[in-house]
């Protein structure tokens, strides 16, 4: 390792890292394109209407047979092992269209054993287990299609509670996580509707209509449900069953699905991270950031400035993308905040007190810190994360001196109860398993490489003594996690990947103590990636909402040059 080699891949990565931003905006990003987004949406616009989006429908099911794996499955994304969601999924959605290929029939009978309603319907509920998130609106699609045969063996979903206050529902035990309102409501009138009756049938169908103008007022302008083309999908689909195929909430997601549609046939798993890879890409580039000012403004405009209408989050927050689908979460809102540090150079104004504020407000009694909403429950997604935690930490910190004297005494006690947690929540090995990132090559798909890498480097830059032992024991786990070949995969002895390799040399490389042979180790391998030409390979390690893989480029290039300058201050 040497000054040298460090300085041409900076140079490289930043030179790149600017091209991926036009001039006047904030970055994008490219998601992967998604089997599972791919099916729902063509599945979607075949119900709404086949004959007016037949072109894109076709545009659809040829990406889906381009795709396929030679047993007939599907991954998340082309770069994902084939499981049994979108393999489902995509079949779902051709056998709807009279091109379901034997050989993904006879992939599932084995992966289900046998193809019939008590087969699928037992295979997918027990793969999700307690969650119904995901696995019923899957079910509702087989029996849209006509691959279920019964509608009686899929779960019910309780539409009729969404008409309460939205600070009730965390107290409701709900079967579905906090973002899936939208396909609880959708998904639970048409399964009621097409289902047996009984006694109470009129009193639930009384609610329909109420329950119809809470969804109506969760959709947002553009129509896209959380900027999302599957959940998106799943409403409108299920509406169209349920005879309100004319509906406006139909209406605007044909409209988001259509507008959203790439030009090879294919959906992303969303529209877009841009909040998330603007606040990335700041952090790497410091001091070489470009329209510095601009890009001040631009994050400042995208905090929200009241209550959302989705989560019922206070203001302050900001979400993953600036389009009108995001909804705030604590991640992205302290992104956005250390982002902001970095731009104005420590320059204090309003949006950093409420983002700090929306931050204390997110904070669960437990200590840790949830994405969107404080005590949901305990299903994924709904629960304190490491990482977030930690970033929570890093971006208080950095604001401590400039906050109001009142928010500042808050944001200590804050920062002491989230040092508690991580502290509680620190596995015997010194790890932490992170929320939104994983490594689908791992036998259990977590990444505690993730996780500890990013607690440890947050933490590494607090002042508060109680963090040190946090970090030491971070550190440890990520020593010994590190492969022969000097790189890291999610855990010790998966395929070492340049992103994770990157995330560890930054944690590792912002700590004294830190191994040097260890440290160079794992430069060697970014730097043997860098000369074949392997820097920039898609590597699925993102999950998105019910642990859907995705691969963003954006992740390598910002990853990298983080660690890279981290490890030229070490030298």
């Amino acid at each position: 390792m040497n000054v040298e080699k460090i300085d041409a891949i900076i140079s490289d990565l930043t030179e790149r890292l600017k091209a991926q931003r036009k001039k006047g905006q904030m970055w994008r990003g490219e998601l992967s394109s998604s089997a599972i987004s791919t099916s729902v949406a063509a599945f979607a616009l075949h119900k709404i209407d086949a004959e007016r989006y037949r072109q894109r429908i076709d545009q659809a099911v040829e990406w889906l047979l381009s795709t396929m794996a030679e047993d007939g499955s599907w991954g998340d994304s082309p770069e994902s092992p084939s499981n049994m969601t979108a393999t489902l999924l995509s079949y779902t959605s051709l056998y709807a269209q009279g091109r379901a290929p034997e050989q993904t029939k006879r992939y599932l009978e084995r992966r289900f054993g046998g193809i019939d309603d008590e087969h699928i319907v037992r295979g997918v509920l027990e793969y999700y287990g307690k969650d119904l998130t995901f696995s019923v609106p899957i079910l509702v699609m087989c029996a849209l299609a006509g691959i279920l045969k019964k509608w009686d063996r899929i779960p019910q979903f309780p539409f009729e509670l969404t008409i309460l206050p939205q600070r009730f529902f965390r107290f409701l035990q709900l079967p579905v996580v906090s973002y899936a309102i939208p396909a609880l409501i959708a998904v639970g009138i048409v399964r009621f509707r097409r289902g047996r009756q009984g006694i109470f049938s009129p009193v639930r169908e009384a609610f329909v209509p109420k329950c119809m103008r809470v969804l109506t007022s969760l959709q947002p302008e553009n129509g896209g449900f959380l900027e999302a083309a599957p959940l998106t999908a799943f409403v409108s689909m299920c509406l169209c069953e349920a005879d309100m195929r004319e509906h406006t909430v139909v209406r605007k997601a044909a409209e988001f699905l259509y507008d959203t549609q790439r030009e090879d046939g294919a959906w992303p798993i969303d529209t877009d991270l841009a909040s998330w890879v603007t606040a990335l890409a700041v952090k790497a580039l410091g001091e070489d950031t470009e329209e510095r000012e601009l890009l001040t403004e631009k994050i400042r405009s995208n905090a929200f400035k009241e209550k959302h209408y989705f989560t019922g989050a206070q203001a302050g927050g900001w979400g993953w993308s600036d389009r009108p689908g995001a909804a705030p979460d604590g991640d992205d809102t302290s992104g956005a905040l250390v982002a902001l540090h970095t731009l104005s150079r420590g320059k204090y104004c309003d949006e950093v007190g409420a983002g700090v504020e929306w931050l204390m407000a997110l904070q669960n009694n437990d200590g840790g810190m949830p994405t969107f909403c404080k005590g949901w429950g305990k299903l994924p997604f709904d629960r304190s994360s490491a990482d977030i935690s930690a970033h929570a930490l890093l971006a208080m910190e950095l604001w401590m001196d400039h906050l109001p004297e009142k928010i500042q005494r808050r944001a200590k006690r804050s920062i002491e109860r989230m040092i508690g947690w991580m502290s509680r929540e620190q596995a015997e090995d010194g790890s932490w398993t992170p929320l939104w990132f994983g490594d689908q090559g791992a036998d259990d798909e977590r990444s505690p490489v993730y996780g500890t890498a990013t607690a440890v480097e947050y933490l590494s830059q607090s002042k508060n003594e109680a963090v040190g032992p946090l970090i030491e024991r971070g550190a440890k786990f990520l020593t010994g996690a590190q492969n022969d070949d000097g790189g890291w995969g999610g855990a010790r002895g998966v395929e070492s990947k340049v992103t994770l390799t990157a995330r560890a040399l930054s944690a590792l490389a912002s700590i004294e103590s830190a191994d040097r042979e260890v440290v160079e180790r794992g430069f060697d391998y970014i730097y043997r990636a860098w000369q074949r030409g392997d820097m920039y390979r898609a590597e699925p390690i993102g999950l998105y909402f019910a642990r859907l893989w995705y691969s963003e480029p954006m992740y390598n290039m910002t990853f990298v040059l983080m660690a890279m300058k981290k490890l030229k201050n070490l030298i």
